[in-house]
């Protein structure tokens, strides 16, 4: 009986993943990578991220690719000085290393990352 729900709740996590779009790969990939230099990465970046990788133009799609990845649980959005940051949750990483790993999108650069460098 412990193997039904590990099953379907192993389904339900292939079904979410295989409803993820390159944006909503891009933001995990980009929280991760500001989670690893230690600096915050909020929805503004995000959008400023994806319109400079010419997947969207408008800050509602942003947001709602956040949103959406919030309700999944692969992300936390947290209130923090007047900026929605966004963090990794746990399934966010496995969700990422599955993307990785299937090789359904590639990593692009994110603008926010390369003016911190500079």
């Amino acid at each position: 009986m412990d193997e039904a729900p590990s099953a379907l709740g192993t389904e339900l996590f292939e079904a979410q993943l295989s409803r993820l779009s390159e944006q909503h790969f891009l933001v995990l990939l980009w929280a991760t990578m500001c989670e690893d230099k230690k600096v915050k990465y909020n929805i503004t970046n995000c959008f400023d991220d994806l319109k400079h990788s010419g997947i969207t133009r408008t800050k509602q799609t942003a947001v709602a690719a956040v949103e959406a990845m919030h309700l999944l649980c692969l992300i936390d959005i947290r209130d923090e000085r007047n900026r929605k940051n966004i963090y990794l949750t746990p399934y966010g990483g496995q969700a990422l290393k599955k993307l990785v790993e299937s090789g359904r999108y590639q990593a692009k650069s994110s603008s926010y990352l390369e003016e911190i460098k500079a």
